[in-house]
């Protein structure tokens, strides 16, 4: 036998296809058409709720002769390529006609295929998806003209490494035309509906919906009309190119797509896209982040902890021993599974605050280890945990050396808590965030120990360590700090920005009668939560001359109204 190491497999090549997203405008609003896949074992896409849309053809080059409006050399600009474009424009029409037997073309006068024509044409399709006729040929049978500039490019996606079939597909965005009715070819289409965007996505699984549905249904759901969204199809200048990554959970091995909550992490621990990571924070399972940094969250999930608190383990060296940040709430059953994720002794516990789902079990496992605790006391009493009194008090800039020898600087950033401390981890330009930077959400803002315009203090003070990663206290990983930070910050102002104009709409108004204002867009069941971050903003604008609170309880406008 040889000892050479086996080859790796070598990824099967990229099939160049084309799909095309069919809006139309009804009185009640949008509507998208989506196919249903036909079941399929060996098709990762079977019976997903798909655009219409399959691969180029060689013959779809033929058809270049057969299209009026736009010609391959500025297609191809378009598309970015240095030629071929207009295929991908016809594989699109020639698709979405196979499959739904609606055909964007016009007769040779330049009026619209009569329905007569049109069933002709469609008795064909069979032998145009057999190859046995070709979309030029048909065009021509029939005297009609293909219209590709009725589409709109409008994405560009990448099936991801390791799937068995991939695909490079350029999506483009159509209006239905007029008068014309879907018939689907019940070959490799199953069934079709018309849906708002908003309804497919809030039946995103029962849809199977792949990420390039769903990133575009959101997309489209954003846009709110046809119109809107084809005007700004048509002026997309650049649209990137796309690449989800494979990771495993509930749903077996599935495409995590930038932008969605895995990703940012996805790229730390699986730089290779090798489909060894996952898309699901599960309580109790152990995540190599980076060599000598491990996560486990605790049992605790919910609308304030999402997932569960986040735990991690800093260690190894020679003497293989670790410290703990965040151990989480006082639950004996976490902290025995923090000590078996421990790969060896633990001699460090590190806290950020003391909100009682992060620093309780630090009492616990202290016991349990006779580890050294870090940290700040509670300022305040309110849902802090004030039984916690670190061994070392930690002050803004202070290093602790741990014990395998890497630093952890501690970064005071109160806002959300007057104790808060991220930490930073020098070598890895990792920090960990606990609450003050939360994956997936805002965090909330609680005075009297909360304080807003704190928390946007600590957000520029974070920012300017310039970290390339964010562990949070809850959630995954996320990469791109800089812009992550400056998002919150500016999401935080156009609150304060809606909360000075609700207070100019509504006069003197109460609390309980902004919030629904402040926060028309969030669901009422958090507005309770969301009341504690509006008391915060309220104060802000008081502290900069901008509100003030009457002594029956309603706030008001004061002052200059700020620059925009």
């Amino acid at each position: 036998m040889s000892d050479r190491p086996e080859p790796h497999p070598v990824p099967p090549s990229l099939r160049m296809a084309a799909s095309l997203v069919v809006l139309r405008e009804r009185a009640s609003g949008m509507e998208v058409l989506l196919l249903r896949r036909a079941v399929r074992a060996t098709d990762f896409s079977s019976n997903a709720y798909v655009f219409p849309g399959g691969v180029v053809d060689a013959d779809d080059r033929l058809g270049h002769v057969a299209c009026d409006g736009l010609d391959d050399a500025t297609a191809s600009r378009r598309l970015q390529l240095p030629g071929g474009g207009l295929d991908y424009y016809v594989a699109a029409m020639r698709e979405c006609f196979e499959e739904t037997g609606v055909l964007f073309a016009d007769d040779a006068s330049g009026a619209p295929v009569d329905e007569r024509r049109l069933s002709a044409m469609r008795g064909e399709r069979e032998a145009l998806h057999d190859g046995r006729v070709d979309i030029a040929s048909l065009c021509r049978s029939f005297d009609v003209r293909l219209a590709p500039q009725r589409l709109h490019y409008l994405s560009h996606w990448v099936t991801p490494l390791g799937l068995p079939k991939r695909f490079d597909t350029r999506f483009f965005l159509a209006m239905l035309p007029e008068g014309q009715q879907v018939e689907v070819d019940q070959n490799e289409t199953a069934a079709h509906r018309w849906m708002r965007p908003q309804y497919a996505l809030a039946h995103a699984d029962q849809l199977r919906l792949l990420p390039p549905t769903r990133k575009l249904l959101q997309w489209l759901d954003a846009m709110g009309t046809a119109d809107r969204a084809m005007a700004a199809a048509g002026a997309l200048d650049v649209v990137p190119r796309i690449q989800p990554r494979l990771a495993n959970g509930k749903r077996g091995r599935w495409p995590v797509a930038p932008g969605e909550p895995a990703w940012g992490e996805l790229t730390l621990i699986d730089p290779h896209e090798q489909g060894t990571g996952s898309y699901e924070i599960t309580p109790g399972q152990v995540v190599t982040l980076m060599p000598g940094v491990l996560r486990l969250a605790a049992p605790n999930p919910g609308m304030m902890t999402g997932p569960g608190t986040n735990t991690y383990l800093l260690g190894g060296g020679p003497d293989n021993t670790w410290a703990v940040i965040d151990p989480g709430p006082d639950d004996p059953a976490h902290i025995d599974a923090i000590l078996r994720a421990a790969p060896g002794d633990i001699r460090q516990i590190f806290v950020t605050h003391t909100h009682r789902d992060h620093s309780p079990g630090a009492r616990l496992l202290k016991e349990k280890t006779g580890a050294t605790t870090f940290g700040m006391r509670a300022r305040h009493d309110e849902g802090q945990d004030t039984a916690f009194v670190p061994d070392v008090t930690l002050t803004d800039g202070d290093a602790v050396t741990l014990p395998d020898g890497r630093l952890l600087r501690a970064i005071h950033t109160p806002g959300h808590a007057s104790n808060h401390l991220c930490y930073g981890l020098d070598m890895a330009k990792m920090v960990f965030t606990g609450d003050h930077v939360m994956q997936g959400s805002t965090v909330v803002i609680n005075p009297p120990d909360g304080h807003m315009a704190t928390y946007l203090a600590s957000l520029e003070k974070l920012a300017a360590f310039a970290p390339e990663w964010l562990a949070p206290g809850h959630g995954f990983v996320m990469d791109q700090p800089a812009q992550r930070i400056a998002r919150l910050i500016a999401h935080r102002l156009a609150r304060e920005s809606r909360t000075l104009d609700a207070l100019e709409q509504l006069g003197p108004a109460t609390i309980d009668v902004l919030i629904p204002v402040v926060y028309a867009d969030v669901p009422a069941s958090r507005h309770a939560v969301a009341r504690r971050s509006l008391h915060a903003h309220l104060e802000k604008l008081a502290e900069d001359g901008l509100a003030c609170l009457s002594a029956d309880g309603h706030w008001q406008r004061t002052g200059a109204a700020p620059e925009k």
